[in-house]
This record gives structure tokens, sequence and C-alpha cells, in this order.
């Protein structure tokens, strides 16, 4: 990278990269612009000509997915199953992490290697079956039942990325706390959980994003009354294929909360991943 800055000149690499930006954030603002006209200006044209005739913006649509009881309902439903999830996922894989990298406990790698093991499962193999199970025990067409598959099934990876992580931290580090006194505990929530901070970061931002897009796992497990924004959206695009007006602020909300968290926590992801993926 530096010898193309060399090459072309910092001002070049700017510019190109600023290119590759607006080309990215182009459908985001595109999606915008539609969610804030009225049907009958989508009809008319597309999203570009708000720059010609502005008059056609106007929050009119999002007043009304304010009253659109069914997506209302979807986007908490969406909250109350990515929230839990994520921050689940995060805690016991931080608390497993720990244990698989400096603990010493009968079949430690064994499990360990269960664990990758699970990294390969598909998630459609454990659909049926997960399903059935939740049917027996009542977790079947609930937000609990869809939070607990998400966390099993994001558990291995978690796991997984957080050993490796704190599993690079000095071990003179952790011998010289147990030295002074401190316990598992203290050495954990003081030491390790500052240190590997990025890493969680990293894994907080994955999870969320998986389980806020998610709609298989929320198709088969959610009733309509425990449905995300995702289905919502599918359900009313088959019902209602000309409600654009309702449909684009919705797909906008949708798309928008997790770009806000990916670029809020941007750095902490780049630095987690490169260091907690490769030991």
């Amino acid at each position: 990278m530096n010898a193309v800055r060399r090459g072309l000149g910092n001002g070049v690499v700017q510019a190109f990269l600023v290119v590759i930006g607006l080309v990215w954030l182009t459908p985001l603002a595109g999606l915008f612009l539609s969610s804030m006209r009225s049907a009958e200006d989508t009809a008319k044209g597309g999203w570009w000509t708000v720059f010609t005739s502005p008059g056609q913006l106007s929050f009119d649509n999002y007043s009304a997915l304010l009253g659109n009881a069914g997506i209302s309902q979807a986007f908490w439903n969406t909250v109350l199953i990515s929230v839990p999830a994520t921050v689940l996922v995060v805690v016991i894989a931080a608390l497993a992490g720990y244990a698989f990298a400096w603990l010493d406990f009968p079949g430690r790698e064994a499990i360990f290697l269960v664990v990758v093991a699970l990294l390969v499962v598909p998630v459609q193999i454990g659909l049926l079956p997960v399903a059935k199970l939740f049917g027996q025990l009542g977790l079947f067409g609930t937000i609990p039942g869809v939070v607990l598959f998400h966390v099993a099934y994001g558990l291995p990876f978690a796991v997984f990325l957080l050993r490796n992580y704190f599993a690079e931290m000095p071990k003179e580090m952790l011998e010289a706390a147990r030295m002074d006194g401190g316990s598992e505990w203290r050495i954990f929530t003081r030491l390790v959980l500052p240190v590997g901070r990025p890493a969680i970061a990293s894994l907080a931002i994955f999870q969320f994003l998986w389980v806020w897009n998610d709609m298989l796992v929320a198709l088969l497990f959610a009733d309509s009354a425990s449905q995300p924004l995702t289905v919502e959206l599918q359900s009313q695009i088959r019902q209602f294929g000309s409600n654009i007006d309702v449909l684009a602020p919705g797909a906008f909300v949708s798309l928008v909360v997790p770009v806000v968290v990916f670029f809020a926590f941007q750095r902490h992801f780049v630095q987690g991943v490169m260091a907690g993926s490769v030991k």
C-alpha cells in the first residue's frame, strides 16, 4: 500500500477511496430518498429525480410507518431478539474462551475440538430437530426460542474467536496477577476483559449483524406475534406489493441500524478479527 501511495500520490489514493465509498453508499442513499417519496412519485420515476424536484421529499412515509402496527411490533421484536442473543453469546463465549485458554481442567482439549468441529455444521441441519424439541418444550414460535437458537449456533465461532485471542496474551502477565493474590474471576474481569476488548467488540458486531439480518431462523421459529422486521417486510411485500410508501422506510430502518452499529465499532472490528482469528 505504501508503494502504491508513493507511485500515485496520496491525493489520487484518497480520491479513489472516496469514489469507492460513494459507490458503496449509493444504494443506501437511494433507499433513503425512496423512503421519503410518495407511491405516486415512485411510480413516475426513479429516486434520482428528487435532485430536480426536491418537493417530492417528506417524512409522511415515516409517520405512516409509525402507524403500521405490524412493522412497529416487528421492529421491537427484532430488538428483543438481537440484543439478548448478542449479549448472551458475548458473555458465555468470553467465559468459555478464558477457560479454554488459561484454565486446566479434564478434557479441555477434547471439548475445544468439539467446539471447533461445530463450526462446520450448517444451520439448516439443525432447523427441523430443534424445531421439534422447541415444540415439546413450549418454546416454538416465541422470542426466547429464537434467541436460544441464535445463541446456540453463535457460540462455536464466538468461543473459537475469543479463545484464540485470549491465548495470545502474555503468560507472564497472568502469572504476575496470580502471584499478587488475584482470583481467576478478578483476573478475568480486571485484566483479560479490558485487554480483549477489540476481539469482544468484533464478536458483538458479528453476532448482532447476523441476528438482526436473519430471516431463515425467524421464518421457522417465530410466529406472527414474535416475528422480526425481516419477516414482516417480506410478508407485507407478498401481501401488498404496491405498499412502497411503508415498505421503503421500513427497509431503510432495518438497514440503517446495523450500518450505524458497524461504523461505530469498525476500528475494534478490524483489530479483533485480525488479532483473534489467527494465533
